[in-house]
């Protein structure tokens, strides 16, 4: 669990226990020493061989999921062509899309981005290719690093049938090409609504550099993102908060 509560050194302390616990780091004169292993690289990916045809409206709409969505909503953030990156819960009803409620796995929702981008400046096939190499791990099934659940699975939840049909060809390329060690466990999920998430969630690595959890697993994946994708990389994120988009907002149906 990594919301923020009524003791937050509490939830700081218990975070870093989890990830010491799965890493292997320990605590010497004040400082950490990484003694386990370190989060994995991102991989270099081919490029996917099916693609949507070059857009001509003024934006389109991308849904994935890669376990805890600070990290995946903050590298989009970082990409040329995206004009916002919401984070929030797809998969599960109305209802059940609150993080507390989502944190018990049994609600069908999974941590999931909303990226919202520019077509005639990256493709839908661009933005996958992205999430398969430096956002997440695709080969971990209902888990991602130190989170373990289904609400931290990897999924594509596609808009329309085409990118549906982009999301499959990829996968498969990517299966086939056997870049990967392990074969990929992205569910592919269509006609799922998503849900913004809690205010508090929104521009979170942004605004918690220095927050633990994010040190450790998500800015390596913003370095990844500079150092694999240049062409694509913006220094300057793009904010929800500049967007004005706020969990009071609606949901969004696919």
């Amino acid at each position: 669990m990594r919301h923020q509560t009524a003791k937050p050194w509490l939830a700081d302390r218990l975070r870093l226990a989890a990830i010491m616990l799965v890493t292997g780091m320990a605590i010497v004169g004040g400082g950490i020493v990484l003694a386990g292993p370190q989060p994995e690289e991102a991989r270099v990916l081919p490029a996917p061989q099916v693609d949507e045809p070059a857009g001509t409206a003024p934006a389109e709409t991308a849904v994935v999921a890669g376990g805890c969505f600070w990290g995946v909503q903050g590298v989009f953030q970082h990409v040329a062509g995206v004009t916002n990156a919401v984070s929030g819960y797809t998969g599960g009803e109305a209802a059940t899309a609150h993080y507390e409620m989502t944190g018990t796995g049994q609600t069908g929702h999974a941590e999931s981005v909303q990226i919202t981008y520019d077509p005639t400046k990256i493709s839908y096939g661009r933005i996958l290719q992205i999430f398969f190499s430096v956002a997440h791990d695709p080969t971990q099934l209902n888990r991602q690093g130190p989170d373990v659940g289904t609400q931290y699975r990897s999924a594509i939840f596609p808009m329309n049938a085409e990118q549906a049909k982009v999301a499959a060809a990829y996968v498969a390329q990517l299966d086939q090409s056997g870049v990967f060690p392990a074969k990929i466990a992205t569910s592919i999920e269509p006609d799922r609504t998503f849900y913004p998430a809690e205010d508090y969630h929104q521009d979170f690595l942004t605004l918690n550099p220095n927050y633990p959890y994010i040190v450790y697993n998500d800015l390596p994946k913003i370095e990844n993102l500079k150092r694999l994708f240049p062409d694509l990389y913006r220094d300057d994120p793009v904010l929800v908060s500049q967007a004005g988009l706020s969990s009071s907002g609606p949901a969004l149906h696919q």
